[in-house]
């Protein structure tokens, strides 16, 4: 299947265009950092006094990585929802209070108002970071699939990464996405 091929039936050239721009624009600014947070604290290692010393280990997961994996699909898909209110996005949302005008500006744009997404897989590369694949879907048709993204845990919940939202806010052509971004 040719990307963007349900789109083009649906939706005439503008929409194939969008579909190579957000292409583009996602895999060039993906964040490999895991979403701007901060160095995640060094974990320790507890060591029995009968063994000898082994080198540090390090965590790649949460606690619970299958608690977490569902709470980041649920709140990922959450975000790309159209029916819910930019209060509920915004508390799935890393920053979410100082992203208010980003996150407006983005389900204010036609197209963000018309995006949803079906997440394929979740990778943790910390307990706080986690790299997720998913499909970008424009008014019901997948417009990029296997488009790349970062959620974080923040304050106890995973969000969606500032950097993944204003990679998207970007390919509406907006010089000036808004704070944060």
């Amino acid at each position: 299947m040719v990307l963007g091929s349900d789109l083009r039936r649906a939706n005439g050239r503008g929409a194939a265009a969008l579909v190579v721009v957000l292409a583009a624009a996602l895999t060039a600014c993906s964040d490999d950092s895991g979403g701007g947070s901060t160095t995640p604290p060094t974990p320790s290692v507890e060591q029995s006094s009968s063994a000898p010393p082994s080198p540090t280990a390090t965590v790649t997961a949460p606690a619970d990585p299958a608690a977490a994996e569902k709470e980041v699909r649920q709140n990922w898909e959450k975000f790309f929802d159209p029916a819910v209110s930019l209060k509920d996005k915004q508390a799935v949302l890393e920053n979410g209070a100082r992203m208010s005008e980003v996150l407006q500006g983005f389900s204010g744009d036609e197209r963000g108002r018309q995006v949803q997404s079906q997440v394929q897989k979740v990778q943790f590369t910390s307990p706080t970071d986690a790299e997720v694949t998913y499909a970008l879907l424009l008014k019901g048709a997948t417009a990029l699939p296997g488009a790349a993204g970062t959620a974080v845990e923040q304050d106890g919940t995973w969000k969606v990464s500032v950097n993944t939202l204003c990679a998207l806010v970007q390919l509406s052509g907006n010089e000036s996405p808004g704070p944060g971004c």
